[in-house]
């Protein structure tokens, strides 16, 4: 992550979400549908969490700024759409005891 994304983060500006990617793939389609942008992976994770979170506002009848950052289009990541769209993409999560390890190598860096 950036560092001013974990700052803004840190200081209770932002908050962090996890999103699985069939989720995420299908908002991106979604997206795609709509304005007529293929998104890359990665900033599909933001448009579901802020579709979400426009669906939440409808029902409640709150009203809120939804910001999204959108970085990269998909024109690369085509056959990972034409996974999800078929059937063949599905979800994984890492298993913690292979994050944990991963962790175990990285250097201690101080804490400002």
């Amino acid at each position: 992550m950036a560092p001013i994304i974990c700052h803004l983060y840190n200081l209770g500006l932002v908050e962090a979400r996890a999103v699985p990617q069939v989720a995420t793939f299908e908002a991106g389609v979604k997206f795609a549908r709509i304005e007529g942008i293929i998104s890359a992976p990665e900033p599909c994770h933001n448009l579901k969490v802020a579709i979400d979170e426009a669906l939440r506002c409808k029902e409640t009848g709150e009203a809120k700024t939804i910001l999204i950052a959108h970085s990269g289009h998909g024109h690369f990541d085509l056959a990972a759409y034409d996974a999800y769209l078929h059937g063949r993409l599905k979800d994984y999560a890492y298993p913690e005891e292979k994050v944990k390890e991963a962790l175990t190598s990285l250097p201690k860096v101080p804490e400002a």
